[in-house]
């Protein structure tokens, strides 16, 4: 699976079990990046995606369910448990330092970073995506 995962400048993900920040265009850069591959996630990072339902399937297990070459978008999850099924990473980093409850713990030195790239969102002005794979 590929996982896309949002962080702060400490791997921070959530804070209180709810997510750091939001950014629409951060959302459309990935859906731009997908192309038209459906992304998978949990209820509750389906709020981000309305513009998008008809890409995105939502379960509870979604991580359970994924396949070698599917695309989940993490936000609470705890996906060390995952890491061995993980073929490449998205990681978008907020670039800035915000309270956190939960880090994101993959060792990334199995990964080799592919691409990154930097834009402005709409809430951040410096947004970077990372993309890896193993």
């Amino acid at each position: 699976m590929i996982a896309v995962v949002c962080i702060d400048d400490n791997k921070g993900m959530t804070f209180n079990h709810r997510r750091q920040s939001r950014d629409r265009l951060l959302i459309a850069d990935l859906m731009a990046l997908c192309g038209d591959r459906t992304i998978y996630m949990n209820e509750y990072s389906q709020a981000l995606f309305t513009d998008y339902s008809d890409r995105i399937t939502v379960s509870e297990d979604y991580l359970e369910q994924a396949g070698d070459e599917d695309i989940c978008f993490v936000e609470r999850e705890d996906i060390v448990p995952y890491a061995d099924r993980l073929k490449g990473l998205i990681l978008y980093r907020w670039n800035r330092v915000y309270p956190y409850s939960t880090t994101f713990d993959v060792d990334l030195s199995g990964f080799t970073l592919q691409s990154t790239a930097e834009f402005a969102g709409s809430s951040h002005d410096t947004i970077t995506r990372e993309e890896y794979t193993r």
